[in-house]
Formats: C-alpha cells, sequence, structure tokens
C-alpha cells in the first residue's frame, strides 16, 4: 500500500529529491518513489513536499525520542507501527503482548529432576523435547493404580482383617483412604493452579510453602519413596522364600524354633534382599527404558490378581475350594510334616497312627507316651474358606490381638487344657509373630494407600496436567479405595478366622493365604503379586534419585549438590547410590511389618504439608491462587492435614516424634546454610498477614512499661564510597539488643533522589553488609534530602511502620566538632537532640565509639559505672542490665552513683536507693557521691570566658554577607525599649506574655539580670577587640562549674570502668547557645575513655511490679 504524508522544507538550498532520498534510507526495502512535478515544485518555491511512500502495511516510523543509532533502530523494531511508538521507551523492560504470548505458547516442561522452567531458560538452552502425549488414563489413572496397589494387599490385608476384625480393619481402611483423598483435593488444587514442571509432589510444596518447607518435606517424600523401594524388595523376597522356593534359603529353617528359626529367616531376607536390590539398581543405572517397557507387564499381573480374587470369591458362592485346617483343641496346627488330620486311622491291619501322632508322641504305638494337651484334646479338621454364604462373616466382625508367641486359637471352640502346663511343641502350632495392637495395624496398612503422586510425577509427560491430574488421580483413589473396603468385607465373609490370622499361611499347607482364595489357582496371586512387587521396587528406585536430583539442582541444600550430577544423558548417578544405600538400610531391618511404619511417617508428613499448602493458599486468598479445579476448601484441606498428623502419632508416635525432629532439623539448616530462594510461597504471605495482624494490635496502644525495650534507630554516616565511618555503632546496638525488638539502621544522603538513587542502594547494600557482619537483627534505611540535616529529621520522622516504630535513637558523638570546616556537623547533632526531646524518644550517645568493644571482646573484670544524677524513667538502670546479658559484659559488675547535695541526707539516699534497686532485681553496687557548694574557681571563669570568645569568633568568621546584614539589623532591633527579645531570637506576640524569670531561662548567653548580652559589633572594625574585652555570662559560669565539678567526680571514682553511663543534659531552648552547649558536654566527659549518654524519652521504661 502506499503511503501519503508532508514533509516541511525548512532549508531553500535543499532539493525535494534530496529529501525524498533521506526519507528513502529511513524506510529500508522501500521502491524509491517517483516524483514527476519535483523539479518544478522547486522551481516554484513550493513549501511543501507531498512524499508517496510504498510499503507493506506496518510502517516503521522513526521516533524522535529514540536514539538513530543503528542498535535504537534495531530496538525499535520490535514495536512495529505508529501505535505503539508511545512504549519504545520500556522496550528495554518490557516484552510486546504478542512475544510474551508466542513464549508462552511455545512451553514445553523439562525432563524430570530439571532446573525449573524459569531458570533454565537464562542459563541452559536443551534440545527441543517432544510434545508430550499422554492422556488421564495412560499417564495418570494407570500409574497410580499400579503404585497404589501393592505389597500390603497381597501379603498382609487378609491377616489385617483376621487381627483387627471386619469392623476394625474397615475403619482403618477408611481413615486412610478419606487421607489419601483430601489430599489428592487438596494436590488437584496445586496442581491446577499453573502450569507444573515435572518434579511432583517436591515442586508444589516447595513452590507453596517455600524452599524451607519444600526442602524438608522433598527429602521426606525422598526418604518415604526409598524405603518403600525397600518394603517392595522384602515383600517381593518373602514370596520368593516363603511360598515359591522354600528351598532356596541359604539358612535353613527346617528344625529350627523360636528365636532361632525367626533369625535365620532375617539373615536369608537379608541376603536375597541385597542381591534383588543390587540386580535392580544395575537394571535402573543401565537404562530406566527397560523399566518403562516392563512397567506394562507389572501393571497387568497387578490387575490380574486382583481379578483372580473377586473370581474366587463369586466361586466360594457356589463352590467352595477345599482347604481344610488341621485344629488341636482349639489350636491351629502347623499342616507341613503330616498328611491326615487325625491321630489314629483305620485300615484292613486295625487301627494305625498318623504322622500327627509321631509329632506330639514318642512312639507310633498306641500306648505311647504323648504331649498331655494332644491326649486332652480332638483333632478336628475344618473347611479354611467356607465361602461367601456361609455366615462366617459374624464370627470374623471383631479383632483378636495377640501378644507375640500366642497361639492361633479358633475362639468358638473348647479346649481341655491346664494352665499350669508349660507349653509343649510349640513348633508345631501356628504362632503370632509379632505383638499385634490397633495403632500397629494402621502403620502397616498405610503405605498400600500411597502412590496417589504418581500422576502428579509424571505431570511433564501429560497432554494436559491440568485436566488429567485431578480426574486421573481421584478416580484412582476413588477405584482402590473400593477395592479395599470390598475386599476387608469378602474376606471375611469368605476365610475362617484362624486362617485369615495365619500370616504366612502355615495352616493351609504353607500358601499365600489369599492365594487360597484365588481362581483358578493359588499361583496366579504368587507368581503376580512377585512380579508386582518386584515392578513396584523398580518404579522406587527409578523416582527416588530424580527427585533427590531435582531437590540437588535446585540448590536449596548445599549438602546434597554433588548429588545433582549424573550421566551426560542426565541419569542420576550419584542419587541412585545414595538411594540404594538408604534402602540397603531398610533392607537390612528385614522385616517387612517394621519397615512399613517407617516409610508411613515420611508420606503422611508429605501429605499434611500438601494440604497445609492448599488450605494456607485458600485462607491467604493469595492473587495467584486460581485453581481450575474448583472442588476444594480449606476445611477439607485442614481436616486432611488433621488426619495425617493423627494417623502419624496413631502408627507410632516415636517415629512420627523422630520424623518431625528429621524435617525440622532440614528445614533449619535449609534456613540457615541454604541459598536464598524466593519462590513466592504461602509462609511469605502467612507472614505478611501475621505482620499485618500484629501492627494493627500495636497501634491499640503504647507498650506497657513491663514490655518496653529500646526499639532502636541507629544513625550512621557514610564516606564517599558508602561505607559506614563507624562500625563499632552496630557493635553496641547488638550487645545492647541481642537480637530482640526492632532495630532500624538509618544513614543521610545529601542531594536528590533521582541524581543518588544508585548510591543510595550502595548505601543500603553497605549497611545490610555491616549488619549481617555484627550479627545486628534489623532493618536499614537510606534517606535522601537536599541537605543533611532534613534526611536526618525524615529518618527520625519517617522510620517504623505503625506500632513498630523507634523510641529510643543512638547516635555517635560528633568527632572533631571544634574544627572551623565541622561547625555543620555539631549544629545538626543539637538538632537532632532537640528533634528527638520533641518526639519523646530516648536518646543515646556513645562518645569515643572507636574505644568500644567489639562483639569478639571479652571483660573478664571490670565495672559499668552509672551516674544516675536526674531520673530519666529508668533508663540509666536498664540499659547496664540489656549490656551485661550480652557476652562481651556478662562479667562487669554494675555500680551506681548519685549525687547528693548539701540539704540531701546521704545515708537515708544510699538506703532508699538500695532497696529501689532490690525491688528492681537489679544486682548493683550503690555509692552516694556528696557535692557540697564551693567558690566558682579562677580557671572556671577563664574557661568559660575562652568559650564564648571563641564562640563569638566562629560567628563572625562563618557569617556570610547577607547574615551580617542580618546581624546587624538584629542588634538594632533588640537594643531599643520596646523589645525584650534575646539578640538570636525575636519573639512573637505569643512569646510577649512570658515573665522574666522564664525569659532568661531561654538562653545560656543572658546576662542573670535578664538584660540582653550584646554581642560585639559586626560592622564595626573594632568588633574583634570587644570580643577581647567581654565578660563571661555568669549563667555559662555556673553551667561550666558544674561540668567541672562533676568531671572532676567521675574521674575520681569512675576512671577504671569500663563504660560510664551518665545523664545527657538538654540543649538549650534557643540557639544562640548551642556551641556552649557542646562545650558544656565536652567537659562534662573530659578524660573518660568510655562513655554513654543517655536522654530520656518521658515515660518510665522500668518498674518493679511483676
Amino acid at each position: 500500500m502506499s503511503q501519503r504524508f508532508t514533509v516541511s522544507k525548512s532549508d531553500g538550498d535543499r532539493r525535494p529529491s534530496d529529501i525524498q532520498g533521506e526519507v528513502n534510507q529511513l524506510f529500508e526495502g522501500d521502491e524509491p518513489p517517483t516524483s514527476s512535478g519535483a523539479e518544478g515544485e522547486d522551481a516554484a518555491g513550493a513549501e511543501e513536499v507531498v512524499v508517496v511512500l510504498k510499503g507493506d502495511s506496518n510502517p516503521k516510523e522513526s521516533s524522535p525520542f529514540i536514539n538513530s543509532s543503528d542498535a535504537a533502530a534495531e530496538k525499535s523494531q520490535q514495536y512495529d507501527g505508529k501505535n505503539m511508538a508511545l512504549f519504545e521507551e520500556e522496550m528495554d523492560t518490557s516484552p510486546m503482548v504478542s512475544s510474551l504470548l508466542s513464549s508462552l505458547a511455545n512451553y514445553s516442561n523439562l525432563p524430570q529432576g530439571s532446573k525449573e522452567h524459569e531458570e533454565a531458560a537464562e542459563s541452559e538452552v536443551g534440545a527441543t523435547a517432544d510434545a508430550p502425549q499422554l492422556g488421564t488414563l495412560m499417564g495418570v489413572y494407570l500409574p497410580c493404580i499400579q503404585n497404589i496397589f501393592g505389597v500390603i494387599l497381597f501379603l498382609r490385608m487378609t491377616w489385617l482383617v483376621g487381627i483387627g476384625g471386619v469392623i476394625g480393619t474397615f475403619i482403618i481402611v477408611f481413615m486412610c483412604c478419606a487421607t489419601t483423598m483430601l489430599t489428592a483435593i487438596s494436590m488437584s488444587a496445586i496442581a491446577t493452579n499453573g502450569v507444573v514442571p515435572a518434579g511432583g509432589s517436591y515442586y508444589m510444596i516447595s513452590r507453596s510453602l517455600g524452599p524451607e518447607f519444600g526442602g524438608a518435606v522433598g527429602i521426606c517424600f525422598y526418604l518415604g519413596t526409598t524405603y518403600a523401594g525397600a518394603m517392595y524388595i522384602l515383600g517381593a523376597i518373602e514370596l520368593l522364600l516363603i511360598y515359591i522356593a522354600p528351598k532356596a534359603a541359604i539358612f535353613p529353617l527346617e528344625g529350627l524354633e523360636g528365636a532361632e528359626a525367626e533369625a535365620a529367616l532375617l539373615n536369608n531376607m537379608r541376603v536375597y534382599g541385597t542381591i534383588l536390590l543390587t540386580s535392580m539398581a544395575t537394571v535402573v543405572f543401565v537404562g530406566v527404558k527397560y523399566v518403562n517397557k516392563l512397567a506394562l507387564v507389572f501393571l497387568a499381573c497387578v490387575i490380574l490378581s486382583i481379578l483372580a480374587v473377586y473370581a474366587g470369591v463369586i466361586k466360594t458362592a457356589v463352590d467352595p475350594p477345599v482347604f481344610p485346617v488341621c485344629i488341636l483343641g482349639n489350636r491351629t496346627l502347623v499342616w507341613k510334616t503330616f498328611d491326615v488330620c487325625a491321630k489314629t486311622v483305620e485300615t484292613a491291619n486295625g487301627t494305625v497312627t498318623t504322622q500327627l501322632w509321631r509329632m506330639f508322641c514318642d512312639s507310633t504305638l498306641l500306648n505311647a507316651t504323648c504331649d498331655k494337651y494332644f491326649t486332652a484334646n480332638n483333632v478336628t479338621e475344618i473347611q479354611g474358606i467356607p465361602g461367601v454364604t456361609s455366615g462366617i462373616l459374624a464370627e470374623n466382625l471383631f479383632g483378636t490381638y495377640y501378644e507375640k508367641g500366642d497361639l492361633i486359637a479358633r475362639t468358638n471352640m473348647e479346649s481341655v487344657e491346664d494352665p499350669d502346663d508349660p507349653l509343649t511343641n510349640s513348633n508345631r502350632y501356628v504362632l503370632a509373630d509379632i505383638t499385634s495392637f490397633f495403632t500397629l495395624l494402621v502403620g502397616i496398612y498405610f503405605p498400600s494407600v500411597t502412590g496417589i503422586m504418581a500422576g502428579s510425577n509424571r505431570s511433564g509427560d501429560l497432554r494436559d496436567a491440568q485436566k488429567s491430574i485431578p480426574i486421573g488421580t481421584i478416580a484412582a483413589i476413588t477405584t482402590t479405595s473400593t477395592v479395599y473396603m470390598s475386599s476387608v468385607f469378602l474376606f471375611g465373609a469368605c476365610i475362617e478366622g484362624v486362617v485369615l490370622r495365619d500370616k504366612f499361611g502355615e495352616g493351609v499347607h504353607g500358601n499365600l493365604v489369599i492365594g487360597t482364595l484365588a481362581w483358578p489357582s493359588p499361583w496366579v496371586i504368587v507368581i503376580g503379586s512377585f512380579f508386582s512387587t518386584c515392578g513396584a521396587g523398580l518404579q522406587s528406585l527409578t523416582g527416588a534419585p530424580r527427585l533427590m536430583q531435582a531437590i540437588a539442582k535446585d540448590s536449596i541444600v548445599p549438602a546434597l549438590r554433588i548429588f545433582g550430577h549424573g550421566k551426560a544423558n542426565g541419569e542420576p548417578t550419584w542419587s541412585l547410590l545414595l538411594t540404594a544405600c538408604i534402602c540397603e538400610s531398610g533392607i537390612l531391618i528385614a522385616s517387612l511389618d517394621a519397615v512399613a511404619p517407617i516409610l508411613s511417617m515420611f508420606f503422611l508428613m508429605c501429605y499434611m504439608f500438601v494440604n497445609l499448602a492448599c488450605a494456607l493458599q485458600t485462607l491467604l486468598r493469595t492473587p495467584n491462587w486460581r485453581p481450575r479445579f474448583k472442588f476444594y476448601h480449606w476445611t477439607l484441606s485442614f481436616l486432611g492435614m488433621s488426619l495425617c498428623l493423627t494417623l502419624m502419632f496413631i502408627c507410632s508416635w516415636y517415629y512420627a516424634i523422630v520424623a518431625m525432629v528429621i524435617a525440622g532439623s532440614i528445614y533449619k539448616y535449609i534456613e540457615f546454610a541454604g541459598a536464598e530462594k524466593e519462590w513466592g510461597d504461602g509462609i511469605r504471605g502467612l507472614s505478611l498477614s501475621a505482620a499485618r495482624y500484629a501492627l494493627m494490635r500495636l497501634e491499640e496502644g503504647p507498650p506497657h512499661t513491663k514490655n518496653w525495650r529500646p526499639q532502636l534507630l541507629v544513625l550512621v554516616s557514610t564516606d564517599a564510597e558508602q561505607n559506614v565511618e563507624q562500625p563499632r555503632l552496630l557493635s553496641l546496638t547488638n550487645q545492647l539488643k541481642a537480637g530482640k525488638g526492632l532495630t532500624i539502621v538509618g544513614t543521610a544522603l545529601e542531594g536528590s533522589f533521582l541524581a543518588n538513587y544508585e548510591q543510595t542502594q550502595r548505601a543500603e547494600q553497605a549497611l545490610r553488609k555491616l549488619m549481617e557482619t555484627e550479627k545486628v537483627k534489623g532493618f536499614c534505611q537510606a534517606t535522601v534530602s537536599s541537605n543533611l540535616r532534613d534526611a536526618t529529621s525524615h529518618l527520625l520522622q519517617a522510620s517504623g511502620l505503625g506500632g513498630l516504630k523507634h523510641n529510643a535513637v543512638l547516635v555517635s558523638w560528633p568527632r572533631n566538632w571544634k574544627q572551623g570546616d565541622e561547625h555543620q556537623t555539631w549544629r545538626n547533632f543539637v538538632e537532632l537532640v532537640r528533634e528527638t526531646t520533641a518526639a519523646h524518644l530516648a536518646l543515646l550517645v556513645p562518645k569515643n565509639i572507636a574505644a568500644f568493644p567489639s562483639n569478639g571482646e571479652r571483660f573478664t573484670e571490670g565495672h559499668i559505672d552509672v551516674w544516675w544524677i536526674v531520673h530519666d524513667g529508668g533508663m540509666l538502670m536498664l540499659l547496664p542490665f540489656l549490656l551485661r546479658q550480652h557476652k562481651v559484659w556478662r562479667k562487669c559488675k554494675m555500680r551506681i552513683f548519685t549525687v547528693a547535695q548539701m540539704d540531701d541526707n546521704s545515708i537515708q539516699m544510699k538506703k532508699d536507693l538500695t532497696t529501689f534497686l532490690y525491688h528492681l532485681r537489679i544486682d548493683a553496687m550503690v555509692e552516694v557521691v556528696e557535692m557540697h557548694d564551693s567558690d566558682i574557681s579562677a580557671y572556671t571563669y577563664e574557661k568559660t570566658l575562652v568559650m564564648e570568645q571563641r564562640s563569638q569568633m566562629l560567628k563572625k568568621i562563618n557569617l556570610t554577607k547577607t547574615e551580617r546584614e542580618r546581624e546587624v539589623q538584629l542588634i538594632h532591633d533588640n537594643t531599643t525599649p520596646t523589645s525584650p527579645a534575646t539578640p538570636a531570637t525575636p519573639l512573637t506576640p505569643g512569646e510577649g506574655a512570658q515573665s522574666p524569670g522564664e525569659q532568661v531561662q531561654m538562653t545560656w548567653t543572658e546576662k542573670c539580670d535578664g538584660e540582653p548580652a550584646k554581642p560585639p559589633g559586626a560592622a564595626t572594625p573594632e568588633g574583634i577587640k570587644d570580643i577581647f574585652n567581654m565578660k563571661p555570662n555568669q549563667s555559662n559560669v555556673r553551667r561550666m562549674h558544674t561540668a567541672l565539678r562533676l568531671n572532676e567526680v567521675i574521674i575520681k571514682k569512675s576512671s577504671e570502668a569500663k563504660l560510664v553511663l551518665l545523664n545527657m543534659p538538654g540543649p538549650p531552648r534557643n540557639r544562640t547557645g548551642d556551641e556552649n552547649y557542646m562545650e558544656f558536654l565536652e567537659v562534662l566527659t573530659d578524660g573518660l575513655n568510655r562513655v554513654l549518654l543517655v536522654r530520656g524519652g518521658g515515660r518510665e521504661v522500668i518498674t518493679i511490679y511483676s
């Protein structure tokens, strides 16, 4: 298309064709236009040139706001069209919507264990992954089914029903299934709240609850998955050695009884478990593709096994299988070494004893000596599986719990036995191998409902994870829960109670109990469960290392970084080695019943934090919390979290405590040593909400005296390189605060904020670094203003938030304040003292701050001396107490000195002060110093005169021309009879009503009779001579006398003290005596090494009441 616009002609020497050529250069690629009338228009002196441009529909316009350099032109191409020119300034930081949407649309999930997607894009460019194609069925539902159905269903479910009863076991199953269903609802909400890269539960928890919780729970989930692998391997070995190939045992069990037989079995489990673990780890190391190829076969084994059980249940209603159980009295016999369940049998040759007879008697003869119990009771053969219509369910409704070594007996059969007779031939009976109780059953059963994270762990391979994860996971849990709950009733309705309680099937010829129910053969269950258990173990050994690799690559646990490395193709070699070692520790336990509660703890903790994450995000109503899955509520998540916590302590209270200690230790380790991560987690949102709530509560009123502690605003100065000039000021802050309360470290900068923003950032960074070095916990703030006085005032007014504000200011004494070029420094200091007084803030001024101890120093002896001259609300008492809490000052003793005048009873003052300190619970020595009236010495007069002369000299030197004229006018006004004001402070109409006595108190440079002190004429040549002829002001003489006398006494008593604290006098109410005020403070503290001047904030800070 063509575009038409007008170019104004400003230079008569430039031809329209030249302008056209320049325009052509601006629009690269446009065809040069042809203008037949160009020369004619030039000849006619036309004011306008019409240029016709041809190009595409997206013209590019050169902007007057952007540099016309090549780089700028290149960047401007990102903003096509004139309608985007307004936003060209933002092109460096803000992408166009079209490019943003393009990058989001082309997003592909990273493989599991990789860096999270937003970080990987910045650091590494990996190979483009194939688009994931798995749907809900293959990607979520079937993996969850395979992981949930496992070894417990085949090896322990019938035993759980027999021990706990149908009702008790149903309660256990319902509780566990409800827990996983509620967890799945919470997990679905989290998983559908945005894109979830591969990483599963660890990713969800860490990004929802922060790196500390994420790392702690991620490692717990890793340990749970690893111990699950150990449990599956032990289950597979149990199937192999007891049901498939008993002869393969390295440590033979034949002829062994009790503890010996148990030890031999456990040793066999350890040896074969280690061999199987090594084989599985090798398979995983060689290639995960083999595991994935076999996954479908293992899944088919699980489904066929379950279908075989249901088919067997249906068959029992019509034709129950023949699985007889031999009962002696009411005791179940181990049916291995005899063939007929009878003492004797009738043959053609008469009555013949059986193999069972020979087990209990010393010979085959009928008159042989036999076991008393064998002789007194009959042998009965009962049907082990009477069938679903037999009514056996009523007998199995309630549980029967055993101590270890108890006989598995039929409760509704009579038995003749003498309680005093010892148990003999115990290896002939079916015995309880462990002590059973309800909570143990919960711990053993819970691992059979784990595996609900299988779908979320594969989120990177799903076509639509936000749709598939909720549907597939909830459908899988519904299916498995239905199977588990129905199996409880079906097992109780089909199988005899003594068979159910026979864990290893010793009463039914050593068959797997659930196998006796299966159709067409018990071997369907035995072989199917063996392969499915091996498959589940392989899945655990495949998933756990990748989870550890994901944690290691996040760099939140520095000690685990080595496990983020692997083979060139990304396989986690080091993580696999660690997983195998931990798994081996579970195999060495060798008991499936002992390992199951361990992994229950870790899984329950993981599920608990998934529920916590969902509840927290829902309650906080985080703006980013917008799950596509809508069927969730915080009450459901809270209920799920409570169930998880309850189940942890039901399973095993000591394992629960151990798991919590492990998670807590990992949490604290990550908090102190881990890398800083900001993932927008819910805990940070919770902290913000809690902080807001606490600040609102603090607004309700000032803190009680009992809760008062110095909330410090520490004012420091920085040099040209933004380094702090008084680092020991922060050391003193640490010693005063010990990490408690509020600390704000502020610095003032001169200039404008726009021009000095980077300087401000550097200053705050320097403050933050020094605070970390000195271990000061608090906040830092740098304020910029046109002058340092205003910047400091802004800090004083604006620091803090709401009720969390400072109540004390810590600032160093201005060094070298007497030097001529430092006059503004001490003026600012005095103004700061006035402002803190007006704001009712306490003020702490350490003098000789460089001599104060660092945090690493220790005083092994010495005193902290307090000179209590005026009552300041108790600050002087409280500060030494706080200092002595720190290890630097801990061994220093506290001494309190107070000054008695002529009218005071010093003995009574000492008694009263001692009593007061006793009630304050402060341990200190007390001394009352008597200061008698004495004549003012000539030295005092001389020192006062030198001070005033110096003050006037500096005042004259520092006056500018304008100030000189203003000074002359002030002198003229103040010497008229109608103006009683001081030279530097003309009175306002409201001040004129003050009494002469009040006017005298306004300044330290007035004469005692109220007549204003006339400064030497600033405009006269004799001004300098008048300075040396002046007489000292009597008020200043008295103050100098007090300062010298006090300093003399303090030097005498406290010259060896490690620290001296004394009241800081207030500044003059007007500004003509500021320099004199500084001189008085200098004289007061002269000769003391470490001094802390303290000025109270006008309120009580210490109390005798509890």
